[in-house]
């Protein structure tokens, strides 16, 4: 650079011939062509003794042995050059040593975990259990939620997702989960005898990997940072049904099909190659049940999950009730299917979609029943919203008494009080509550006398109304005759009162 700075060369002309900056060119025409002379200090030598001492001395906290050093030994360090001193004398927190490097062979093993999420269904928050599967080798997964997850979900979810595939890997790597693990860790696990059992069955068996070594299946933890970064993002999903049917579209085709980013691997086509050395399941083997032992009411309706199922026949024995991952199958009580498996089931039902409850089901292609079952809940949705709608004064009083902690029995509360308002007219209805609400009522009893009062004060009348007979026809009615009938005996003490 000096001597093409001799030759009259600009500073920037030899700046862009050799690569460097202008002030690196102007710093070495200043010098005249000589590079100072750098001494590096002499680096920090702390003995190994007293490092040792002081961090016993301390407990092992090297906050304050950097500073009893500076304090107590004037020597003054850098907290990091501290750190490494204790790491390469082998004091202190051991470093973490990988658990074990798995060579990646076709057929050896899949994985099973699962994760909690908070997901939005229709703009509501719900907390959900994502189990997923994945196969090592060719990076194939099933993705499904739940929003319980015990022994019997993991038996379905393991059933679907391994006859999806139609092959299942020796080995299923899990962690220390007590779903499948009875006692002790890692390679020292205990299986449950019914998951072994159930392993059985599909050729494979669960092995736990070591305490804290998480790693140990990586490709299952990744995989759902992949549904965390890929699934969640920019999707909305409007029922635990539609999240499902998404992630099993997402998993089972998208990812399929869709090459890996760093080996470019497409996982149907790594299967393809990897299918060889799975262990092919048979198209029939059973898929896990419950049993669950119910009886049946005077009508032939069985309860299962806050539900009402109707059993065909006449007879009102007790019933079995197998509960499979996506169905029922009612049985008569005394004929297990497994001992009798020619026996025709009494009745075969799919699961009600997410949130379904108090609803009645009956056969397809059957007549449906002519009665309700006994114990079938009545709510009083349809009667609120009525009494709400007749006024603010009512919508206001509704909130303060269902509010209230007093006691008050909701659905009966509601019904008795929009009986009352078929027997008087809306205005006095409507002033009747007035006053109950001024002066905090909430008995019905004395609703009623504050009501009979307004109408012997203000000489009201009930109009008389032309009844067109076809009535019995019309929704109305048939939706208000699952309600009870109304009380009419309050005109009978008026007209007794009148005569006497």
């Amino acid at each position: 650079m000096f001597l093409l700075h001799q030759e009259g060369m600009t500073l920037r002309e030899i700046a862009r011939r050799l690569g460097v900056s202008r002030n690196t060119v102007r710093a070495v025409i200043r010098n005249k062509g000589e590079m100072p002379d750098s001494t590096r200090r002499d680096k920090i030598k702390i003995d190994a003794d007293l490092l040792k001492r002081l961090y016993e001395e301390c407990d092992g906290w090297i906050q304050r042995v950097y500073e009893k050093l500076a304090e107590e030994e004037g020597i003054q360090v850098k907290y990091s050059t501290l750190t490494r001193m204790l790491r390469d004398l082998g004091i202190g927190r051991p470093q973490e040593t990988r658990c074990g490097r798995e060579p990646d062979k076709p057929g050896v093993e899949f994985q099973h975990d699962t994760s909690v999420y908070q997901i939005k269904l229709a703009d509501i928050p719900n907390r959900l259990i994502a189990s997923l599967m994945y196969l090592r080798y060719s990076k194939r997964r099933y993705l499904r939620f739940y929003r319980v997850f015990n022994r019997f979900r993991m038996k379905c979810f393991l059933h679907e997702g391994l006859m999806i595939w139609g092959h299942a890997a020796p080995v299923c790597i899990i962690d220390n989960t007590n779903l499948a693990r009875l006692s002790g860790t890692g390679r020292n696990a205990v299986i449950v005898p019914e998951m072994e059992a159930f392993a059985k069955q599909y050729g494979f068996c669960f092995v736990c990997h070591e305490k804290g070594h998480a790693n140990r299946k990586a490709g299952e933890e990744r995989s759902f940072y992949t549904v965390e970064t890929n699934f969640f993002p920019g999707r909305r999903f409007e029922s635990l049904e539609d999240l499902n049917q998404q992630a099993f579209e997402w998993s089972t085709v998208r990812m399929d099909n869709r090459p890996m980013a760093k080996t470019g691997l497409i996982p149907a086509k790594a299967f393809e190659h990897e299918r060889a050395y799975l262990v092919k399941l048979s198209p029939h083997l059973p898929p896990p049940y419950l049993v669950h032992e119910r009886g049946t009411d005077q009508y032939g309706y069985a309860s299962f999950d806050g539900n009402y199922y109707w059993v065909p026949g006449t007879k009102r024995d007790d019933v079995k009730v197998l509960e499979y991952g996506d169905r029922l199958k009612i049985y008569p009580v005394r004929k297990c299917p497994a001992e009798y498996p020619g026996r025709k089931c009494l009745a075969e039902y799919l699961l009600p979609a997410d949130g379904v409850k108090n609803q009645l089901f009956s056969p397809e292609g059957m007549p449906k029943p002519r009665h309700q079952p006994n114990n079938r809940r009545k709510p009083t949705q349809e009667e609120e919203k009525r009494l709400r709608a007749m006024s603010q004064t009512v919508d206001a009083y509704l909130d303060f008494v269902l509010k209230a902690e007093s006691g008050i029995q909701r659905h009966r509360f509601v019904r008795e009080l929009f009986a009352l308002t078929s027997r008087m007219t809306s205005s006095v209805f409507i002033q009747t509550i007035e006053r109950a609400l001024r002066y905090r009522i909430t008995s019905i009893e004395t609703l009623e006398r504050i009501a009979l009062l307004y109408m012997s004060q203000g000489a009201q009348t009930l109009p008389c109304v032309d009844v067109d007979e076809s009535f019995h026809q019309r929704d109305a009615y048939l939706e208000g005759s699952l309600t009870d009938a109304p009380d009419f005996s309050l005109y009978d003490k008026m007209l007794e009162e009148d005569d006497g």
